[in-house]
């Protein structure tokens, strides 16, 4: 593989965990809300998607963010019958997201990003090396 392969393989790595964050950051976003009706689901917490694909003109794999997918999991339920999202029982449904879970998602995918990016650099590097090697 040659070094600009390599930083487009890592450029789309960089692009799939900027999206990646982005829909952890909406659920994060979302965490506390409720529905507008009584009774009726709030916020479903978004699952992030990859895909691969081989890329025959390049001779590489490249990453892309696939669409995200809903938790089918079920909603939390907090009894506040003054709320006015509550149902007849007094029942108030919560999103199915968990803060502590999307931050840890957020922190791997925070993590994934900058490997990404210390691979482009290392490449960028290597790259601009080579051509002061052939400028001697």
């Amino acid at each position: 593989m040659d070094l600009a392969t390599s930083m487009l393989v890592a450029a789309s790595g960089m692009r799939a965990q900027s999206s990646r964050m982005r829909v952890i950051a909406e659920n994060i976003a979302n965490a506390d809300s409720t529905s507008q009706t009584p009774g009726g689901d709030p916020y479903r917490r978004k699952i992030p998607t990859m895909t691969s694909d081989f890329d025959s003109a390049l001779g590489a794999a490249m990453v892309q963010a696939g669409d995200p997918v809903p938790d089918q999991t079920d909603f939390r339920k907090k009894y506040d019958p003054s709320n006015p999202a509550a149902d007849k029982s007094g029942y108030v449904k919560l999103p199915n997201v968990n803060p502590l879970i999307e931050m840890m998602d957020m922190r791997e995918a925070q993590r994934s990003y900058e490997a990404n990016l210390t691979m482009l650099e290392a490449s960028k590097t290597m790259l601009a090396n080579t051509i002061d090697l052939l400028r001697r």
